[in-house]
């Protein structure tokens, strides 16, 4: 185990350098060549259906956006809506009251696809959940292990095919057609569970236990409920052996789901089953993940194989959806709902959120920082700052407890340098300058958080931009 170990490093780093240290390429290489599709996401993993306002939504798409465009030359044509978040048209009020501030009344918001449709945004992605009418079970539920592997694929309650896109419907139908695709549940279940699906093999290299010192790994899962010091040794060939066995189950569960439990669609439309993960999953949770994501590709390229491998945006080209769907609020993390990022302990952040948002639209719209270089950087730097406080990272480490600590920390340091930025530019809006201690504040925030450097305080315009 340990010249595995030499030999997986080794074959990283000089991975690595082949790329000419740039990750980037290696993605955009096959991007290009259409193996596969990039598609973005928010800026920072902004919780859509909890943001306070509009623009803030609309940062978060035309950042991601813009940074994808950036990187790869092209614009994206999908969006993975951060914790399949998604909330309709409709009235809206703050669910906690701003610090300072009261809830006040309800307003109208924008649906999250009437914002991805204004900036060209052709197709998202929901929680089986939202589809069906009853409870259905999510990631967050599998990680806990509380559901059976015999899960039904597709209950006489559906409200529609789990197997088709349709539009996401909406007032505005006729001006904001965008599509979605429905999380199937079954491989799901195979492949998120560690105590019923794949990653809980007991060859499987155990990711909990480690050698001290050094962190190496050399024990297998042996089973999911074995004590950590009874773990048995791990055999690479053994557990890769395994990721083909468990690559042809996959392929029949797909195959078994597109024949039999599709509704179809209009138009002699072929059925399509999505299947999402967290990218995390493969290789570092499961170790063995990434090969066998590559045993899955193979069993699909086989003569014989009833299933073809297809991007989203390839099937809309050939099948566009014939049929609206209104959509629930909800998203994949516990429950189907919010919980996750909005409960008693995470509260407080939403309250320093609300009025952060609100300041920003303010300061963008009234127009004072145009034209001016030290406004420019002012406000530049203080939509960054929310950004980072946006991220719907700190809510779930603070309610999973998993690093509790350092999410808190985070969210305090983005959320004294948002205030410290804001008293900075209270002071050039009273003399059109900054003392030279704020000049010396503000450029050690731009140093330490110099994300985005393409960031346009344009992007936060109540307005809405077309594409």
């Amino acid at each position: 185990m340990a010249e595995f170990w030499a030999r997986f490093f080794e074959n990283a780093a000089s991975h690595f350098e082949s790329l000419g240290r740039d990750i980037v390429s290696g993605f955009r290489h096959f991007y290009d060549s259409g193996a596969i599709e990039i598609i973005t996401c928010g800026a920072t993993h902004g919780y859509f259906a909890l943001l306070g306002t509009d623009a803030s939504i609309r940062a978060q798409v035309r950042m991601g956006v813009a940074t994808h465009e950036r990187f790869f030359g092209r614009r994206p044509r999908g969006i993975w809506l951060p914790e399949c978040a998604y909330r309709p048209a409709g009235p809206w009020q703050f669910p906690v009251a701003p610090a300072g501030m009261q809830t006040g009344q309800p307003f109208e918001r924008a649906g999250v696809e009437e914002i991805l449709a204004e900036n060209g945004i052709e197709f998202f992605f929901v929680d089986t959940h939202l589809v069906e009418n009853n409870a259905v079970f999510t990631p967050y539920d599998l990680l806990a292990g509380d559901v059976p592997i015999a899960t039904e694929i597709e209950s006489e309650t559906a409200r529609g095919s789990f197997y088709r896109p349709y539009f996401a419907d909406t007032p505005k139908r006729r001006e904001h057609q965008v599509a979605f695709f429905t999380r199937d549940p079954r491989t799901g279940v195979q492949v998120w569970s560690g105590e019923q699906g794949y990653p809980g093999e007991s060859a499987y290299l155990d990711f909990h236990k480690k050698r001290w010192p050094g962190g190496h790994r050399y024990w297998q899962v042996t089973n999911s409920k074995t004590d950590l010091a009874n773990k048995t040794a791990y055999y690479p060939e053994r557990a890769l052996a395994r990721t083909a066995d468990h690559a042809r189950h996959f392929s029949h569960i797909t195959t078994v789901a597109l024949q039999h439990y599709s509704n179809g669609g209009a138009n002699g439309a072929i059925p399509i089953l999505t299947a999402p993960f967290d990218a995390e999953l493969f290789g570092h949770w499961w170790f063995e993940g990434p090969e066998w994501l590559k045993n899955v590709v193979l069993e699909y390229a086989h003569p014989g194989s009833q299933v073809q491998l297809i991007s989203c945006s390839e099937y809309l080209d050939r099948f566009p959806p014939s049929g609206f769907l209104a959509l629930p609020e909800g998203s994949w993390g516990r429950h189907g709902t919010h919980e996750v990022w909005l409960n008693p302990q995470t509260e407080w952040t939403w309250r320093e959120i609300y009025p952060a948002e609100l300041e920003v639209e303010q300061i963008v719209e009234s127009g004072r920082w145009r034209k001016n270089q030290l406004g420019e950087r002012l406000v530049k730097q203080l939509c960054r700052e929310l950004l980072l406080l946006e991220s719907s990272d700190w809510q779930f480490l603070i309610t999973t407890g998993s690093a509790r600590d350092y999410a808190e920390k985070r969210f305090h340091t983005h959320l004294e340098q948002f205030h410290s930025v804001l008293s900075a530019w209270r002071e050039f809006e009273a003399v059109k300058r900054l003392r030279p201690e704020s000049e010396q504040q503000l450029a050690a925030i731009e140093a330490r958080d110099s994300v985005f450097p393409g960031i346009e305080p344009e992007m936060w315009m109540r307005e809405k931009v077309t594409a």
